[in-house]
């Protein structure tokens, strides 16, 4: 019976971890257990389990009084975030550079034509910054065009890692709630940025693709790390 028990709870455990992969369960979302066992099939003592190791983990924040919660990363949290991103992300650059398809390369044009719109709109707004719609639009674009990159690199480690720390999901979600960051400015950077990538992914540049890769990142962070401390003086 025991072992029974153990197998159901690693199975609510995959699922609810594959969820938050996906980005089905985002940060600050909360985790129900009767609505959690009823979409896996199984009771709520393994999904009691389960969310007790994804708690010991860090992945999930147990909250006296109101239950558990998808952990929203904290400052240093997404600091380490960052400089895992840049370690697997610019070595994906410079393999993609190498392998990566006319269908990928002509996927990532899309992309950055959509974000080329996206700082058009933005520009011609008076606040000096998008509105929440055209954020998470925004967000949504660059982390497709981070996992089509990734994919690019045919490198099913880098991919694994990437994958099982969320280090591109999080990155992202996280930020959904301040529109106010994606300035002209910062807009202008990053299709600058992606225009270059693009360039020595296409030019099959392996270490240009992987500087240019790094530098964004570390801009990213330093962006987001930057608003963060100003929001946090502000409140």
């Amino acid at each position: 019976m025991y072992e029974v028990t153990e197998n159901l709870a690693d199975r609510a455990y995959r699922f609810i971890k594959q969820e938050m992969q996906d980005g089905a369960l985002v940060p600050g979302v909360q985790l129900v257990n009767r609505k959690l066992a009823s979409k896996i099939g199984v009771s709520v003592i393994p999904v009691r389990e389960a969310i007790h190791r994804l708690v010991s983990e860090g992945l999930v924040e147990h909250v006296p009084g109101a239950g558990a919660f998808v952990r929203n990363p904290n400052r240093e949290d997404l600091e380490e975030l960052y400089v895992l991103r840049d370690a697997l992300e610019s070595c994906a650059a410079a393999e993609a550079a190498r392998y990566i398809t006319p269908h990928q390369l002509d996927d990532l044009d899309a992309l950055l034509a959509e974000f080329h719109e996206i700082r058009e709109l933005v520009a011609k707004r008076s606040d000096g910054h998008a509105t929440p719609a055209q954020f998470n639009r925004w967000l949504d674009l660059e982390e497709t065009f981070h996992e089509i990159v990734i994919d690019a690199s045919r490198n099913r480690l880098i991919s694994k890692v990437v994958r099982e720390h969320r280090a591109v999901t999080t990155v992202f979600e996280s930020q959904r709630n301040s529109s106010k960051l994606l300035t002209l400015d910062l807009a202008t950077k990053t299709c600058d940025s992606k225009e270059q990538l693009l360039a020595a992914l296409r030019a099959g540049d392996g270490p240009l693709a992987r500087e240019v890769m790094s530098a964004q990142i570390q801009r990213g962070c330093r962006d987001v790390l930057a608003f963060l401390r100003q929001q946090e003086r502000r409140s």
